[in-house]
């Protein structure tokens, strides 16, 4: 894959990039219009349209690195709203994208540490063994241990407020956001790129998750340096093992193996939610490895949500079949969790009440169970069909849809990841309550 030697920086170089993919994806409308008055069914030119501007648009993002991709690689989670090319595309995001040089490369450590990596470590590795939105790895080792080393792409924090402002209208539309309001939502979404991009913020928690987890089965974290760490660049042990999504995708998996890892990952992320109250909320394949003897390896603690009371309680109260069934109760929690708004019409609170009782009666199902089969492809069809059906309703489009907490965005981020993960692994009858039974670490 080529090399880049310059990532456009300043917000007029990184507006004019999307530019020049705006107009392939107009040049790809006007072939999608001749082909539907020619003899190819619509179906086929609308699945090409979409397979055009998605490899054009995603080709424009690749080069701008940051934020920008970060988006992408959000989106691609989004199964149920995205078209299923754009889906494929756009996961391309979590390990292959263009390499920086080793120019840069080698720039960004005199900068940081007053000499090149090949003096810092005893070997180095130029070429990047990965590559994704925000940073990319480096193989080195040092007194005979074998390291990853993490490289943040020049200029990412610095652009990722003009990033936002370039996206955020495509984001309005796409999820029928009204402008006032939404300021809120675009905090959030800045203040957590701005902590993935503080990879010394990203050492420290990713300590505190090792250390609050260590006593959880079948789960391995890697160790980290801070003598060889700084702002832009971080140094981790190298963990063999395999891509989770190159894992699932093998066809001679042991359903005993793919259970192991299914309740591993499940408990992992009910202990953060119900004990630590704090989230990996990045759960894309990406992040995740399956070691030889089938442990799970988490390797990027970029991106924490905490989960404060007034927002968990609530939340989880409605988790409840008996709650969600007692309209008064679910109302008043609704209220809670900003879904409802003092100023709603009539309509929009009879809407958007029925709207959340069906989604949450839905997603809360393994909640309800002592045990879930998540290997009934009906659960997650169900919840495909749900996303659609809203997403497509025209209604919408006339109402107040500021919905909901801020916190919702990464909590509801980390369940569409987590269940997405648990859908690829099928591992079947899961014990749901698992972290009630597990040490708490010695700080809770």
């Amino acid at each position: 894959m080529k090399t880049l030697d310059k990532i456009p920086k300043r917000k007029i170089e990184r507006v004019g990039n999307l530019l020049k993919a705006g107009a392939k994806v107009g040049i790809n409308y006007l072939q999608y219009y001749g082909s539907r008055i020619s003899l190819e069914d619509e179906e086929t030119a609308k699945e090409q349209l979409h397979k055009n501007n998605a490899l054009d648009i995603y080709d424009s993002l690749k080069t701008l690195k940051g934020s920008a991709l970060k988006i992408a690689q959000m989106l691609s989670m989004e199964k149920n709203i995205m078209p299923q090319a754009y889906v494929e595309t756009f996961s391309l995001s979590q390990f292959s994208v263009p390499p920086l040089s080793g120019a840069l490369i080698k720039k960004t450590f005199r900068k940081y540490f007053g000499k090149n990596p090949e003096a810092l470590f005893d070997t180095f590795s130029v070429e990047a063994i990965n590559a994704a939105s925000i940073g990319q790895v480096h193989q080195a080792e040092k007194n005979g241990r074998r390291l990853a080393v993490k490289i943040q792409y020049p200029g990412v924090r610095e652009s990722i407020s003009s990033d936002l402002a370039i996206v955020k209208p495509i984001a309005m539309k796409m999820f029928h956001i009204k402008k006032e309001g939404s300021a809120k939502y675009f905090e959030e979404v800045e203040q957590k790129l701005l902590e993935e991009t503080d990879y010394l913020l990203e050492l420290e928690r990713s300590r505190q998750f090792a250390h609050d987890c260590r006593e959880l089965p079948g789960l391995r974290f890697p160790g980290y340096y801070p003598e060889y760490s700084c702002d832009k660049v971080l140094t981790m042990d190298w963990m063999e093992g395999v891509h989770f999504s190159e894992f699932v995708q093998r066809t001679n998996n042991e359903p005993e193996c793919l259970h192991a890892l299914g309740q591993t990952l499940w408990d992992f992320y009910m202990y953060q939610m119900h004990v630590l109250k704090r989230l990996h909320a990045d759960p894309h394949p990406g992040n995740f490895l399956v070691s030889a003897s089938h442990e799970l390896i988490v390797i990027d603690f970029g991106c924490i949500k905490e989960i404060p009371p007034e927002f968990y309680i609530p939340y989880f109260e409605l988790a409840i079949s008996s709650h969600l069934n007692n309209p008064r109760f679910f109302e008043e929690k609704l209220y809670e969790l900003e879904i409802l708004l003092p100023g709603d019409t009539n309509k929009e609170k009879a809407f958007f009440t029925t709207l959340f009782h069906d989604m949450l009666t839905l997603f809360t199902r393994p909640f309800n169970e002592e045990f879930f089969d998540f290997s009934d492809k009906r659960f997650f069809e169900a919840i495909a069909a749900m996303g659609q059906r809203y997403a497509s309703m025209s209604q919408v489009r006339s109402m107040n849809t500021n919905r909901g907490s801020k916190h919702f965005i990464y909590l509801n981020r980390t369940f569409f990841g987590l269940y997405n993960m648990m859908h690829a692994l099928r591992p079947g009858r899961i014990t749901i309550r698992n972290y009630e039974r597990l040490n708490r670490p010695a700080s809770q």
